[in-house]
């Protein structure tokens, strides 16, 4: 404690000092500046009532400056990280200080003549007298950078020396900037102030011809993407970084494309958005990854009509720490709820969800309620303490092959669980219940689409018992989620291979899981009840085109350095995916990617009776009963009636 006292003593000391130093610095330039002003202004031939009429009126001159920039917070800047608004309130300073000392000449009588600045000299000495304190702060950044730019270089050569290095790892990489925009000459000063990067800036790319010969930041714009192939050439280039703030996923592709045949590694930087906001840095230039090239256009969501339905509200998220779950809790907390209750049953989840809270300071607004949906005393509980106005319910078993080895535990859990919790929903007066569905639930081949068709009709029947309005949205797979198809050829290409492709012309829908979460937001602002809205998925993707994509981003050739083996199709996966089935009437919405479903509804007779049977045969366990049951109940089903074994 007591070392801990001592180094915040002498770190005040030190800011004290440093203070103190700029405070004599500035006080001998305006000194010095304000003797010059009236040294121009008289050509050099001041008399001795003129030398003393400056010393009488130098005090008074310093204080309105210095009352000046201490209100405007001059002193409150850290000069060596200057920017435009620092300069803008400078020169706010200098304008305060300027148009004092004219008030004072034009209203003070002759007797204040002290006071009575003459205005050529207020010009001169305002104008020398600022811009000689800002440049001595330039000077200091720029002082500041260098020795930075120094410490790190050495640091950086030690760090190579002490890990064996043979000296070309103090070789700069000559790089390309692919885009001229704001997210580009962001880029491209945080690279020029860095001294640890390694990185030499070659010039700019841009399409926009207007741009070209024009110098950005000291970087020239030399040509257009057509061109990246000669410019490499020419430059001797290493890596190409897009630091296009928008790029869509054709743009991405044209570049990687480019620069695969030439080739060049090709990396990217993140959005402009998240540039702008501080929170990335160009340590976080990574390489391109294939939800860039999968990526669509930035959903356009109706901000007010969001905002008025989650705006002060209790919104419950069930599977809240699960991949659309907690993307749920993360855009819900953009419009300000009253307070969100996360529903989860794993701990580790629950964990890391929470921690992410934490670290945003948002905590206080997230209640983490550790609990399985099919428990109902326990979700009585839990309605009953909150009484949520919007029930968002992502909970939910999804791995297809596993759900076909345990069918009952699907049943159970993805359609009985979701059934009971929409009740007790309606019970406890919740305004909104959005149960989220899958394209796997459209003539369904696998328990695990099946019993999301199940938990969709269930709802419906629900719907006019209670006053809740009861919705599904339905999409595909999104990018990056727990299970899913990327992460796994990740892991397979960083252990060399092979990639397994059950089928070379098995394709899927993607979607980003933020659009997928936005839209659903979005999608629940829509209903009243008893609709099923889907989402526009765009073009599916072959499997097998998806992982040679990943493979060539990684660097590799496919089938040279990583092999693609077909292992057939596992019990019960489609081919092909679909987002409606034939017999569904499909109408568009106000929004462009959401499109509502109609389909026949279960009366409430019918519901309780599938809803008895189903839990008699999953509860004792009848697998070829409820595969029975489930094939007569849904006649557009295809799934297999027989028990699913490991051989």
């Amino acid at each position: 404690m007591t070392n801990l006292k001592a180094t915040q003593n002498s770190r005040q000391f030190h800011r004290l000092a440093i203070r103190t130093l700029q405070i004599l610095i500035d006080t001998a330039i305006l000194i010095a500046t304000f003797y010059f002003a009236y040294e121009l202004r008289f050509e050099f031939t001041l008399t001795q009532e003129q030398f003393a009429l400056i010393w009488a009126q130098v005090p008074f001159v310093l204080s309105i400056y210095f009352a000046a920039m201490i209100s405007t917070g001059v002193y409150n800047f850290v000069w060596r990280y200057v920017g435009l608004r620092e300069v803008r309130i400078f020169a706010f300073a200098s304008g305060v200080s300027f148009a004092t000392l004219i008030f004072l000449r034009l209203f003070l009588t002759s007797e204040l003549q002290y006071f009575r600045i003459p205005i050529s000299i207020n010009i001169i000495s305002t104008v020398f007298g600022f811009g000689g304190l800002f440049l001595v702060r330039i000077f200091r950044r720029i002082l500041h950078e260098k020795i930075q730019k120094m410490l790190l270089h050495q640091m950086h050569r030690r760090n190579g020396d002490a890990s064996g290095g043979n000296g070309a790892s103090s070789k700069r990489k000559r790089v390309l900037l692919i885009g001229a925009g704001q997210a580009g000459v962001l880029a491209a000063k945080e690279i020029q102030n860095r001294g640890d990067l390694d990185i030499e800036l070659i010039g700019f790319v841009d399409d926009d011809f207007s741009k070209h010969g024009l110098v950005i930041s000291g970087i020239k714009i030399i040509g257009n993407t057509q061109q990246i192939g000669q410019l490499v050439s020419q430059h001797r280039i290493d890596h190409v970084i897009i630091t296009i703030a928008h790029a869509n996923r054709s743009d991405i592709a044209r570049i990687v494309a480019i620069c695969e045949n030439i080739p060049v590694k090709v990396r990217i930087i993140p959005g402009l958005f998240e540039l702008l906001e501080g929170k990335v840095e160009v340590t976080r230039i990574r390489d391109i990854e294939i939800e860039d090239l999968l990526g669509r256009e930035k959903v356009q969501l109706d901000m007010d009509a969001i905002r008025q339905f989650l705006t002060n509200k209790r919104v419950m998220i069930t599977g809240a720490g699960g991949s659309i779950g907690s993307e749920l809790v993360r855009q819900v907390l953009r419009f300000s709820p009253e307070k969100i209750i996360m529903v989860e049953r794993s701990e580790f989840a629950m964990y890391q969800i929470l921690a992410e809270m934490y670290q945003q300071d948002r905590q206080k607004s997230c209640i983490p309620m550790i609990a399985d949906i099919g428990d109902d005393n326990r979700m009585n509980g839990i309605f009953d303490r909150f009484r949520p106005h919007v029930v968002l319910h992502a909970a939910a078993h999804k791995h297809v092959p596993l759900m076909e080895f345990n069918p009952t535990e699907a049943i159970r859990n993805n359609s009985l669980a979701t059934w009971k919790l929409a009740s007790i929903a309606g019970e406890f007066g919740t305004d909104v219940f959005v149960l989220i569905s899958t394209d796997k639930a459209v003539n369904p081949t696998s328990i695990m689409g099946a019993s999301k068709r199940i938990a969709e009709l269930l709802i419906q029947g629900l719907n006019g018992l209670y006053r809740t309005q009861y919705l599904a949205v339905r999409f595909g797979n999104v990018l990056g989620s727990s299970g899913s198809v990327i992460p796994i050829f990740k892991e397979q290409i960083r252990k060399g291979g092979p990639i397994t492709v059950t089928h070379p012309e098995m394709t899927r829908y993607f979607m980003t899981i933020p659009e997928a979460s936005q839209l659903v937001l979005q999608a629940s602002t829509m209903g009243r009840g008893a609709e099923i809205f889907i989402l526009d998925m765009g073009e599916p993707v072959k499997i097998v085109d998806l992982a040679e994509t990943m493979i060539r981003l990684s660097g590799l050739k496919p089938n040279v350095d990583i092999q693609i083996t077909f292992t057939g199709l596992r019990p019960g996966e489609k081919l092909f995916e679909e987002l409606n089935t034939g017999d569904d009437n499909v109408d568009r919405t106000l929004h462009p990617k959401i499109f509502i479903v109609k389909i026949k509804e279960f009366d409430s007779a019918e519901v309780s009776r599938v809803v008895q049977i189903l839990d008699d045969l999953s509860s004792r366990g009848v697998e070829r009963g409820l595969r029975e049951f489930i094939r007569d109940l849904l006649p557009e089903s295809s799934i297999s009636i027989n028990e699913v074994t490991a051989d």
